[in-house]
């Protein structure tokens, strides 16, 4: 079948293969919500009267018959085509003829290409988000169950103050809510119709941009059309960098998990099923899938800047280097959603060792609460500080449990305040709820089915 720009000549294949690249295989995941784009912009058109209502019906109906096909992974992309872009406008041509040839009226494959790749950011990131929110309920659960455990604090991974498991699992829990709100911020940045913008210049017919937008469920018009090609990669880089925080925040979990389920500590238990062994040693349960999570988080960091490097100095309007962003960027979705995920399933498994953790509470770890008790009894902090300080091999043990609960200013270890955590949870869980009903009633308008993107 032909290219969208093909004319009088056949490309070299060598240049084909080395610009297709991997298009043709990443855009699989784009197919449904180009679908979705193309119904829109065709019911667009055939209500400004460029195409007929039954020409529009006509690109509906084999819109809807790719849609099931891709729902049964039965569509197939190949280099030939270059992208999903060309693979739909070649079937709508072959099964419905002439109307097909009208379905690219108005756009190009430069909006076109940032439309599908906005529709489906927006499901993922929503996918994304119903991941991390599982994640911090199974946090906050711990924080909650074992609340009064105690743990001990470290710095510099030596002995430092008396902690708690609950504050060890809150600390995170709220880091991710935090990183909840970078990304919500992304969302509605990505959440903006640059559809009818063309190849960064608009065209000269009656487009009417707000119906296509409001057809796709996009908070608002991306305005300037220019701005539309210029915000490829941009944003697409604001969303990793986004993501990013969330996978610093694992790798965090991870390191910690592998230190405090080794034997010399056993603060925790990792579960045996998330667990691989050796091919040498038969005693080994290594926790490789922690080990993994360390390392994908600079994998994350590095999609995001070659994006950034990408699209670093290029002159205004559409460049083919835009290409080159779409892999990371889809890429770093997928690391987000199945790392998130797999971090929620340690947790939710990962077995407290009270016994254990008590056993980290030295005398001087209590060195701290020694000079504070000083303080209050009328020395300077100073003066305390150097009195215990000289004094180490003079103090005693003490009862962890009532040592914790004697902390009790906002956030410390009596006085962890998960319901602000809980709070802050709900009130996302209803955001994100909301936008997916919202994604599903799009695809319910546009085709009558619900089809889901990502």
């Amino acid at each position: 079948m032909a290219k969208l720009w093909q004319k009088n000549y056949e490309l070299d294949s060598f240049v084909e293969h080395f610009t297709v690249g991997n298009d043709y295989i990443l855009d699989d995941d784009l197919v449904t919500a180009d679908c979705f784009s193309s119904i829109a912009h065709a019911k667009m058109l055939s209500a400004i009267k460029i195409i007929s209502k039954e020409d529009f019906d006509k690109l509906q109906q084999g819109l809807i018959q790719i849609l099931e096909l891709q729902s049964k992974k039965e569509f197939s992309i190949t280099l030939a085509d270059e992208d999903c872009h060309t693979a739909i406008e070649n079937y709508l041509v072959e099964k419905i003829g002439e109307a097909g040839k009208r379905i690219h009226t108005g756009r190009s494959r430069n909006d076109q290409v940032l439309t599908a790749l906005r529709v489906f950011g927006r499901s993922k990131i929503i996918s994304i988000m119903e991941t991390a929110l599982a994640l911090i309920e199974s946090l906050i659960a711990m924080g909650q169950k074992y609340s009064n455990v105690p743990m001990a604090g470290r710095t510099h991974m030596q002995i430092a103050m008396p902690s708690s498991i609950g504050l060890w699992a809150m600390s995170f829990a709220e880091e991710l809510l935090d990183c909840l709100k970078m990304l919500e911020a992304a969302y509605h940045l990505n959440n903006q119709s640059p559809l009818g913008s063309a190849a960064s210049f608009g065209v000269p017919l009656p487009l009417d941009r707000k119906m296509s937008a409001e057809l796709l469920g996009f908070e608002k018009v991306q305005n300037n059309v220019l701005y539309c090609n210029n915000s490829r990669g941009k944003i697409e880089s604001m969303i990793l960098d986004a993501l990013e925080q969330f996978m610093l925040t694992i790798s965090k979990i991870a390191q910690e998990l592998i230190i405090y389920s080794m034997p010399e500590f056993g603060y925790f238990s990792l579960p045996a099923k998330l667990c691989s062994g050796s091919s040498i040693m038969p005693q080994k349960k290594n926790p490789d899938v922690l080990e993994l999570l360390r390392a994908k988080a600079a994998t994350m960091g590095s999609y995001s800047i070659q994006i950034k490097n990408i699209i670093r100095s290029l002159p205004a309007g559409y460049n083919r280097d835009f290409q080159e962003t779409k892999e990371p960027f889809l890429k770093g979705l997928e690391l987000a959603h199945s790392s998130i995920g797999i971090t929620e399933l340690t947790i939710s498994n990962t077995a407290i060792n009270p016994t254990n953790l008590k056993k980290g509470f030295i005398p001087e770890i209590y060195a701290t609460d020694a000079a504070l008790k000083l303080v209050a009894e009328g020395m300077s902090f100073r003066d305390a500080y150097k009195e215990v300080g000289l004094n180490i091999d003079k103090l005693k043990d003490e009862d962890p449990e009532s040592i914790i609960k004697k902390r009790t200013s906002e956030g410390t270890t009596g006085k962890l305040n998960i319901d602000i955590a809980i709070c802050e949870k709900e009130k996302m869980e209803k955001f994100v709820s909301a936008e997916r009903i919202k994604n599903n009633k799009v695809s319910e308008n546009l085709t009558g089915k619900i089809f889901q993107i990502a």
